[in-house]
């Protein structure tokens, strides 16, 4: 019995062993563009109930430009891991390329209803309906960025923008120059207070 025991054991730290190696290969062929090769390494170890793999595969598919491919392994890892972000965050990647915007809208809701203070999805969120002309819903997502950080350039010199392009132009202007405090030559900052005068 403990001969058994032992043989699985050590077939366990083989196999865990034939993963990590697969991984740093993948890391070596990524580091040269080298993707596919990446996705090539990472498959002769596949196991579909692997989120770590199914994680990096939606990755390097994505820089290969396999965005099918790309989509599959991150679903695959949102599935096992539910609540993960990276995977969400991930899946938005090839989602993106290919142009699905409302899919992409649903996954960075989603991170936000999970976290409801994501920067990053809030500001992400707010860039995509800045650029549909719904600044209504952009205000709220980058006023939330701005309260968490209010010195962040992004987060002021789009709060700036938005107010503007919503006729508030007094707000626009002192997050114009709070932009400016922060990059004092800054063309957006610099642009925007001239269209207010």
């Amino acid at each position: 019995m403990l001969f058994i025991v032992a043989i699985s054991f050590s077939q366990m730290i083989f196999a865990q062993s034939d993963v990590i190696n697969a991984f740093k290969q993948s890391y070596t062929y990524e580091k040269n563009g080298e993707y596919k090769k990446a996705v090539e390494e990472l498959k002769k170890v596949y196991d579909a109930n692997s989120y770590e793999i199914n994680l990096r595969l939606g990755w390097l598919n994505y820089q290969a430009g396999v965005f099918t491919e790309s989509v599959a392994h991150y679903q695959k890892a949102l599935n096992l891991m539910p609540y993960s972000e990276e995977a969400k965050f991930g899946l938005i990647l090839p989602k993106a390329a290919t142009g699905k915007w409302d899919e992409v809208i649903e996954l960075y809701k989603k991170i936000l209803a999970n976290s409801p203070n994501n920067t990053v999805a809030s500001y992400r969120l707010g860039l995509i309906y800045y650029g549909k002309k719904q600044y209504d819903k952009a205000l709220g997502l980058f006023e939330k960025v701005v309260n968490l950080y209010p010195f962040d350039y992004d987060g002021l010199i789009m709060l700036a923008w938005t107010n503007l392009q919503m006729g508030k132009s007094r707000e626009a202007k002192v997050l114009f120059n709070k932009a400016l405090m922060y990059s004092p030559d800054d063309k957006s900052a610099t642009e925007g207070l001239k269209l207010i005068k």
